[in-house]
């Protein structure tokens, strides 16, 4: 001290500081650093005032400051290193905590410093080495048990962190962040009654938690309670407006909902918040495509591209389908990314080969129900032979009654419900059951259980129908397509080994009804004279330069009319004032509401002259109805699997005329058919014909492809061969028709 009053006033401001009167003790400190620039001490306690009241930066500097002057004094080491830590300065946190425990080995709360920031740091096996030299100095130091459980659980080790929890809370019962971390975890393995659980006891405990209002709008989300999820993320936000995850659960509920400009809302907020947040510039750019906003489209393509190729996690999987200018190189990193990301767990599956009468197949989808997916395999799980596959369903969704449910169910000798089950004990059900192929129909779609082939339950795994692309992952062995959708120059972006059916991959049910009743095109909204081009794909498919090409086409074809699937409001909007831009007029546009039955929907499609496809994202399942309802589909063959599939079908059909290979053959193709009734005439005859004597609609003929396919697998495996490429893409498995 410079003086006996400047140690008075020193006394003073820290009375003050311990008091609660920061704004005195800082007035004071503020004082004495005036007339002593070097006094150490004032410097310090300035700096934690600074910390506590939000100015970080100021903080930092005077923190600094005190330290060079006492470089030795291990409180000032300790209180800086946790203010950066508290700051997000987790490297310089790090440095500074070892110079504090070159000091002193085992303190404590240097200790505890560096090894919570060697966790941010994704150091994670050093934090937990870090934590058991802390623990074996205080073996009570609860908030260090909690935190080792955190750095185990990104370790994936689930097991050991839940067993820091459970320590952490036989030693403090209440601790709410560790039954917070309970529900995250119980969350990550699927068990969401227990993941419910521990988050109501978290805010039992502590009301205003917002990370457990997240944690439990997640979970709800998963299980469909859109309502109640949004309650906890507006929770959250109540308590914390400026969490980014929040808003990013927000938009997510909101998509699912269909609530799409809400759901870009949130997304977008989130992406101001935390423009890294992984997935959030994904699902912001699906939520505009969702609205059909195409402005700066290209700019904000290239951006979630760009983040993508330096490896970030920009966006889901499925999100990436349908985003302009991205490859099947693209889309295979993204999907490996997103892997990389999820747990990992040791293989159920050792090696064993298994010794069955008949082949044991599984399948694992959330979509046995009115969903396209369920429409498309009835007929495959009936054709089935019992003789050669005993069949089991691991039925994944809600159960609703319904004709296809119906089916389906019956179809299989094992139907299992396994919805309410944590991806674990659904994985032991299939090694239990020894099941020799497990075949996936979700991919990366909503609600996928991926935890579970993540397992490795079955020793052939195989991705099917559910997802149009790879998985990017070594737990699925095969992915089964065809020539058209998967090139052999594209095999290379493929995880899996590629297995071509002669045919086209997609199994078509040729059971499915079209109602008798044609209604006639006034009750449709359509106008009694004129070409009608239609497209009943989802509105996130639609692309600008695809809607140009058809302005085009309204303006090179008086009185037609484009037909499209009725939208949200917002996207129906955007796409009228989109035609008035090209001088056509809005109500040339015309939207189908959705129907009930599906059976409806097909006869309605009848009214229509010429089915117009997609870039970058084909119809699917909508192109097959087109098909089966008698209604010709013009296609572009695109650059990836998902721009592909109408090329596929359309070549299964015997109209091979109807694929182009650029945007303008498509163009010239689709105005030469409206202004040639014979010729398209022709083709719709040709097509009546076809639907019965080429692949497409064969089911059966299908359906024994694939179980050649399957057969081809399984005698690979009782040969012991790999069931994939380890080190490099492998040849296509072709399968020929028996």
């Amino acid at each position: 001290m410079s003086s006996s009053d400047d140690r008075l006033k020193l006394q003073r401001a820290l009375a003050f500081h311990q008091g609660g009167q920061l704004q005195n003790a800082g007035k004071l400190y503020r004082e004495i650093i005036a007339a002593d620039p070097k006094n150490s001490h004032a410097l310090h306690y300035l700096g934690l005032i600074e910390a506590a009241t939000g100015n970080v930066r100021e903080a930092v500097a005077l923190l600094h400051r005190s330290l060079a002057l006492e470089p030795r004094n291990i409180q000032f080491v300790e209180n800086y290193a946790t203010i950066l830590f508290q700051a997000g300065q987790f490297q310089s946190a790090l440095e500074i905590a070892e110079r504090g425990l070159a000091l002193d080995a085992l303190h404590p709360a240097v200790l505890y410093v560096k090894a919570i920031a060697l966790c941010k740091l994704k150091r994670l096996r050093d934090s937990v080495a870090a934590f058991d030299k802390l623990l074996a100095r205080a073996p009570n130091h609860v908030a260090a048990i909690n935190e080792r459980g955190s750095a185990l659980a990104e370790l994936r080790d689930y097991d050991a962190a839940l067993a820091s929890f459970e320590h952490a809370l036989s030693l403090q019962p209440k601790y709410a962040e560790a039954h917070l971390n309970k529900g995250n975890i119980f969350g990550s393995l699927k068990r969401y009654d227990a993941a419910l659980a521990a988050y109501d006891q978290a805010l039992a405990l502590k009301p205003n938690l917002a990370l457990a209002w997240i944690g439990r709008g997640q979970v709800l989300g998963e299980l469909d309670r859109h309502g109640d999820a949004l309650v906890a993320y507006d929770k959250a936000l109540a308590l914390q407006p400026g969490l980014a995850q929040a808003w990013l659960g927000r938009g997510n509920i909101l998509l699912a909902a269909r609530r799409y400009e809400e759901a870009f809302a949130a997304y977008d907020k989130a992406m101001a918040l935390d423009p890294d947040l992984d997935d959030v510039p994904g699902a912001r750019l699906f939520a505009k495509l969702c609205l059909c906003d195409w402005t700066n489209l290209d700019g904000e393509t290239a951006r979630l591209l760009a983040m993508l190729r330096q490896d970030k996690a920009a966006s889901t999987p499925f999100h990436l389908l349908a985003v302009p200018s991205s490859s099947a190189k693209d889309q295979q990193q993204c999907a490996m990314r997103s892997v990389q990301d999820r747990p990992h767990f040791p293989p159920l599956w050792h090696g064993d080969i298994f010794a069955h009468k008949r082949i044991r197949l599984a399948y694992l989808s959330g979509d046995f129900r009115e969903h396209p997916v369920g429409y498309l395999t009835a007929g495959l799980f009936e054709h089935h032979d019992k003789t050669r596959f005993e069949t089991t369903a691991l039925s994944l969704g809600a159960d609703r009654a319904s004709p296809v449910r119906e089916r389906i169910e019956g179809a299989f000798e094992h139907f299992i419900d396994v919805g309410r089950r944590s991806d674990q004990e659904i994985a032991n059900l299939i090694r239990e059951r020894e099941i020799d192929i497990l075949v996936d129909l979700m991919g990366f779609t909503s609600h996928n259980r991926f935890g579970v082939v993540a397992r490795r339950p079955a020793p052939i795994q195989v991705n099917y129908l559910g997802y149009s692309g790879t998985m990017g992952s070594a737990h699925l062995d095969y992915i089964l397509a065809d020539r058209v959708i998967i090139p052999e120059d594209h095999s290379a972006f493929y995880s899996e080994q590629v297995v071509w059916l002669s045919d086209c991959y997609l199994i078509n049910d040729d059971r499915r009804t079209i109602a008798e009743r044609v209604p006639p095109r006034r009750e449709c909204g359509l106008p009694e004279e004129g070409f009608v081009f239609c497209c009943f794909n989802n509105s996130y498919k639609l692309s600008p330069e695809t809607f140009a090409l058809w302005m085009r086409l309204l303006t090179a074809t008086p009185a037609s009319v484009l037909w499209l699937s009725e939208a949200n409001a917002t996207a129906q909007a955007n796409l009228r004032r989109a035609a008035e831009r090209w001088a056509v007029a809005p109500d040339r546009l015309v939207f189908a509401p959705r129907l009930p039955a599906v059976a409806d929907h097909l006869a309605r499609q009848r009214q229509a002259d010429l089915f117009l496809d997609t870039l970058p994202y084909n119809a699917h399942t909508t192109a097959c109805d087109a098909l089966w309802a008698g209604v010709p589909v013009l296609t572009c063959a695109g650059a990836t699997f998902a721009g592909r599939v109408a090329a596929s079908l359309v070549q299964a059909v015997g109209l091979d005329e109807l694929i182009t290979s650029s945007p303008a053959d498509y163009e010239a193709l689709a105005l030469e058919l409206a202004r040639d009734p014979s010729r398209l005439a022709s083709l719709r005859q040709q097509l009546a014909r076809n639907k019965s004597t080429f692949p497409l609609f064969q089911t059966e003929r299908t359906t024994r492809q694939i179980e050649a396919a399957y057969t081809t697998m399984w005698e690979r495996y009782q040969r012991g061969e790999p069931t994939r490429a380890r080190s490099a893409p492998a040849e296509p498995i072709r399968i020929a028709w028996p």
